[in-house]
């Protein structure tokens, strides 16, 4: 034999260590899709959301959680009170809040 037993033991744990790393590119590679493509929109996105939220003042026009819409009469910490129709008020929690519409471009309900 021309390799001693000890040459091939080390030459076959240096392959090992780079077919490790080999093996491991293909999946760090799809979480840096994943990353890029999923993750880091919804963040983002989430980021909007929780902004737009925490800015809601009174008078905006609100959309809840269950499909309401309708005017913000008072804000405090963690409740709005929204007016559905006039003399109708209900209670919402504010993270329930959905989306804050833009007077500008809403569109008038029809009466």
């Amino acid at each position: 034999m021309l390799i001693t037993p000890a040459f091939a033991q080390t030459a076959g744990g240096q392959a090992s260590g780079a077919s490790m790393l080999v093996q491991m590119l293909p999946l760090v590679l799809i979480f840096v899709v994943f990353w890029f493509l999923l993750i880091r929109p919804q963040q983002k996105r989430m980021k909007d959301h929780k902004t737009k939220i925490e800015a809601v003042k009174k008078g905006d026009q609100v959309v809840t959680g269950g499909g309401l819409v309708g005017k913000v009469v008072r804000v405090d910490d963690i409740y709005v009170d929204v007016e559905l129709a006039p003399g109708m008020k209900v209670k919402a929690v504010k993270g329930t809040l959905s989306d804050v519409v833009d007077p500008m471009t809403a569109k008038p309900a029809n009466d």
